[in-house]
């Protein structure tokens, strides 16, 4: 028998100043996609945006429903909505954040399973690491570099 550690890399930046330009850019276009989040049960209203390799942006919001499981996390509808829009144009990078109506949410939203899985496979269309942005409606922001750091052991098609 032998212990093993898997490390998740990731950077901390402590405002949005701190960004490169088309990372802040890209934030603030997620923070505006929560306007247009539905979610009158949970009251957490999610929004994100992807930057294309084509330079275009995709936004997209969480919405809800009151048979739960029909709902979708904003994460899933930009990225489909991306590949919708754009086929065989790679997504550079992915912003999501999270407000409530019912407190501050001052750390960083991350993206449910579901949305890691996804992510998997867009990393594999675009051939490239996944770059993502976690950030609240206010504090820090978590930056990392390909879709491992956010979900190790991912399974793949290539196991089937």
């Amino acid at each position: 028998m032998r212990k093993e550690q898997f490390i998740c890399p990731y950077t901390v930046y402590d405002s949005i100043d701190e960004l490169e330009p088309e990372d802040a850019e890209l934030l603030r276009k997620a923070h505006e996609a929560t306007r247009n989040s539905y979610a009158p049960y949970s009251k957490f209203h999610v929004g994100a945006a992807v930057r294309m390799a084509n330079g275009e942006t995709v936004t997209g919001n969480n919405i809800e429903n009151a048979a739960y499981p029909s709902g979708l996390c904003a994460e899933r509808v930009t990225m489909f909505a991306a590949q919708a829009k754009y086929p065989g144009v790679a997504i550079e990078a992915l912003a999501v954040v999270a407000h409530s109506e019912t407190k501050l949410i001052a750390e960083p939203a991350a993206p449910c399973g579901a949305c890691r899985q996804v992510m998997v496979e867009v990393e594999q269309i675009s051939k490239r690491p996944l770059r993502v942005l976690c950030q609240g409606e206010t504090g820090p922001i978590m930056a990392f570099n390909g879709i491992e750091s956010l979900l190790p052991f991912v399974f793949q098609d290539t196991l089937l």
